[in-house]
């Protein structure tokens, strides 16, 4: 029987604008067009009484109907539900993500067919909940997600394929560090990588997923608002329609800052009309802080790589807010090296999943892969346990931060008293030993444990962490060959019939129960 033959997609779910890309006959990297004949795709969903709309068309509404949009609803990945009512309905974040991956699938498969195996790209610093949500999100649109891979690792194939590091001959035995710097729309990342000899490996990766763009184009949202309640009294960001479209003057203005040294913010509300005007020099400053975090953290990956910035060969910029001029000066101060521009800031990190999606396909079909990718989690992962000094909850890492991936440990908890019957392994993401600094994965409760078992009984928890960030527990009794039946619980995930019934909604089909999710 013949072999399925399934195109290498991948894509990447930016905060806000994203891209898909194949692999072609020639096995190169392409960005794919959407119905609107644009390469990128907002990351805007429009829900009214006439249906979901998503991509520039939504972006229009955010003048007229911004009470029925959702954006930048990748901050909220992980959540229960996304921050704000949409047309009096609240929605989980995968579901608005979903729409915008159907989007894309439907609009791509006009030009390359049907598919369903993808790699979708993540921020390096997304914790394990984040990314079993959008693999949640992948479902909800109908694909299967093959892998998750990191935004910074993506962009370093897209460059290492670039530079001819992924030839065929395999001669290049020399291995390059390099750091990449990823700036976009609503995260940042900074991962330093090595290359060579067919291989891509992370060496420290370190991040914010609050942190893009955006909150530069707020700083001249603020601006304006402040002109405007100077001169007339009234703040326009507390009316919604008003907000987007002031926000949509100022993420221009902000793209023109880049090109020209000056700029003027016309901006109209009840009657009223502003243009205050900024140089390139003013929206520097007030956005200090800002790059000053790039900058702290840039600089403490590196010392997590226990590297130097003689031993950086390239200082690679990856997402469309490193066009901002400010960004190359810092970076150049810091580094003494001019950034690398060679790849699209836009399209690299698509171009990297496609690679990778060739390489899974291949490895599926029984063929030699081109590349390796070795990647590290960016967040400690815990378990939960009483101090046996202070009787206090306390962090007890089980996988340190940068460790290599897959990885797999275990650590030992000992039972608080004689013949207890279960336990309560509850997992935590985080450096810190108090579990109330740290972002909750989920709980495993574990019944029926064997009876008459004494007090201080060792109970043995393994993690395996695998290279696409998901995480794997099994719970045994030490001394005893049964290992014990759990299953994760998350907060704030849809369960199964949850997520079956939003695929049937965002495909268009009536869901099989109310997907409607209240906030809690």
């Amino acid at each position: 029987m013949k072999q399925a033959v399934h195109p290498a997609v991948g894509i990447d779910l930016g905060t806000t604008y994203s891209v898909v890309a194949r692999l072609d006959d020639t096995g190169r990297p392409q960005a794919l067009i959407n119905g609107e004949g644009d390469q990128w795709t907002p990351s805007v969903v429009l829900v009214d009484e006439e249906g979901v709309v998503v991509g520039k068309e939504a972006v229009k509404a955010m003048s007229t109907d911004m009470e029925a949009v959702a954006e930048c609803a990748k901050r909220d990945v992980g959540q229960r539900t996304y921050h704000k009512m949409i047309g009096g309905r609240q929605y989980p974040p995968e579901a608005l993500e979903a729409w915008i991956l159907n989007k894309l699938r439907v609009d791509t498969q006009q030009q390359i067919g049907e598919y369903q195996k993808v790699v979708i790209t993540v921020p390096a610093y997304f914790d394990e909940v984040r990314r079993k949500a959008t693999q949640d999100a992948g479902y909800i649109a109908g694909f299967d997600v093959m892998d998750i891979i990191n935004e910074p690792t993506a962009a370093a194939v897209a460059f290492g394929f670039q530079q001819g590091f992924l030839g065929q001959d395999g001669k290049d035995k020399q291995r390059r560090n390099i750091l990449v710097y990823d700036l976009g729309g609503g995260t940042f990342d900074v991962t330093v990588m090595q290359i060579g000899a067919r291989e891509f490996v992370a060496l420290a990766t370190d991040g914010d997923v609050q942190l893009g763009g955006r909150d530069w184009d707020q700083r001249l949202v603020d601006y304006v608002a402040e002109e405007f309640i100077r001169k007339h009294g009234v703040d326009p960001r507390e009316d919604a329609n008003a907000g987007g479209r002031l926000w949509r003057e100022c993420e221009d203005a902000k793209r023109t800052l880049s090109a020209r040294r000056r700029v003027k913010i016309p901006f109209e509300f009840q009657g009223n009309v502003v243009r205050p005007e900024i140089t390139r020099e003013q929206f520097e400053e007030m956005a200090q802080d800002l790059l000053d975090r790039t900058d702290f953290t840039t600089r403490q990956t590196l010392q997590a790589a226990g590297l130097q910035w003689n031993d950086i060969e390239r200082v690679l910029l990856v997402g469309g807010s490193t066009r901002m001029p400010a960004v190359v000066k810092m970076l150049k101060k810091l580094s003494g090296k001019d950034p690398d521009r060679s790849v699209s800031p836009d399209e690299a990190v698509a171009h990297g999943a496609a690679l990778h999606a060739g390489l899974l396909l291949a490895k599926h079909q029984g063929r030699t892969p081109k590349f390796r990718i070795k990647n590290v989690n960016s967040h400690s992962l815990g378990v939960i346990g009483n101090d046996p000094v202070t009787g206090r909850p306390r962090n007890g890492i089980v996988i340190p931060r940068n460790t290599a991936l897959p990885a797999a440990a275990q650590r030992i908890f000992k039972t608080q008293k004689a013949n207890q019957r279960s336990i309560l392994v509850e997992i935590v993401e985080g450096e810190s030993a108090s579990p109330a600094d740290c972002a909750p994965i989920g709980r495993c409760s574990v019944r029926d444990l064997p009876r008459n078992l004494p007090d201080q009984t060792p109970i043995a928890v393994r993690f395996r962490y695998l290279e696409n960030g998901r995480l794997t527990v099994t719970v045994k009794v030490v001394g005893t060959d049964r290992k014990l039946r759990h299953e994760i619980v998350r907060e704030n995930s849809l369960n199964h019939d949850q997520l079956n019934s939003w695929r049937r909604y965002v495909s268009g089909l009536p869901p099989l129960a109310e997907v409607v999710v209240d906030d809690a």
